[in-house]
């Protein structure tokens, strides 16, 4: 039925249409400042009308969005559920609350902050016991002899049981951990723990270990976008301006700009040595001036600018760039595939 033969569609259809984007952050500690600095290298600065205890703001500059400061647990709930359009949250917290987050969400790009490990850690002194096969073993013995499972004490509950059944490992069960999970085995709560690291010293101040195959899960933060948020015109517009300077800032992290006086060398021999270095050449092969711009990987400065020079190069410079704008965006494409 169309609008027009539906006046209580066509109001909704406009209210969702001028909807803003919503877009949700950590509102606090590390996260929060990371995250912050993140958008602030793309031209996007977070603007708190009252202060840092004002838990809505905006984008400076940026029509049609506003910024919701939320716990990571609450991040996740309002992606699944819709409520925000984008957020900014760990990809271990996606697997663990989102029974459906393939189909729920759409993790964009990887933010390079956050990292940190989903683990299978057993006691030390277990020598014996080094992969999950071993792990299966000592759980089908402790079973037979004391008719107890083995105790896994964890925060992780579904990536728990969704990775020991892809082991085969079923005699456990889980203890929920509502302290600090690596001291439950010292405890005598558990016999071992699944627990998230960064860098393995708490673990081993417990005199616990990481099991060889027993890294679940490989987490760091994550711009994901919610398909089932309301995506009206003006949500989907503040998308892509979004998008579009976090891409340019990426691409543009990743080269570099070299400048070359060339007069004696031809457009088909620069275009051979720029394609092998996997350089581009931005503006052509350069004017009458025989200046010459090239755009090319960070790690291909160095190897660039001997063969410029080989070949005859004078005055050559090199620059970090601010942005790279393209015309196809895989950001915004990888968004509008799902939404």
């Amino acid at each position: 039925m169309s609008g027009a033969g539906n006046p209580d569609m066509s109001a909704a259809e406009n209210s969702m249409n001028d909807a803003p984007l919503v877009l949700a952050v950590p509102s606090k500690g590390r996260l929060q400042e990371n995250a912050t600095a993140f958008f602030g290298r793309a031209g996007l600065s977070f603007v708190q009308a009252r202060g840092s205890r004002e838990y809505r703001g905006a984008i400076a500059g940026l029509e049609g969005a506003e910024v919701a400061f939320l716990s990571a647990s609450e991040i996740v709930s309002q992606l699944a559920s819709g409520a925000v359009h984008l957020g900014i949250t760990g990809e271990d917290l996606i697997r663990e609350q989102v029974s459906d987050a393939d189909a729920a969400i759409e993790l964009l790009t990887p933010l390079g902050f956050g990292n940190a490990n989903v683990v299978v850690a057993v006691p030390q002194a277990w020598i014996d016991v080094r992969t999950m096969a071993d792990l299966d073993d000592v759980a089908a013995t402790m079973r037979a002899r004391t008719g107890n499972k083995l105790r896994v004490a964890t925060k992780y509950v579904n990536l728990t049981r969704r990775f020991f059944a892809s082991h085969g490992l079923a005699d456990y069960r889980i203890v929920e951990s509502l302290g600090a999970t690596e001291g439950a085995p010292a405890a005598g709560t558990a016999e071992i723990v699944v627990d998230i690291t960064t860098t393995g010293s708490t673990l081993v101040a417990n005199a616990l270990k990481v099991l060889d195959d027993g890294v679940m899960l490989a987490s760091e933060a994550n711009l994901v976008a919610s398909v089932r948020a309301p995506w009206g015109e003006r949500a989907r517009n503040a998308a892509a301006a979004i998008l579009g300077r976090i891409a340019a800032e990426e691409e543009a992290r990743s080269l570099r700009e070299v400048r070359a006086v060339l007069h004696a060398v031809s457009p088909q021999r620069l275009g051979e040595i720029a394609q092998r270095l996997g350089a581009r050449l931005p503006f052509g092969a350069g004017g009458e001036d025989g200046v010459v711009t090239l755009h090319c990987p960070k790690k291909a400065v160095f190897p660039l600018v001997e063969e410029l020079t080989r070949a005859g190069a004078d005055d050559i410079t090199v620059r970090a760039l601010d942005y790279v704008f393209r015309r196809t965006n895989p950001l915004i494409e990888r968004l509008q595939a799902r939404i």
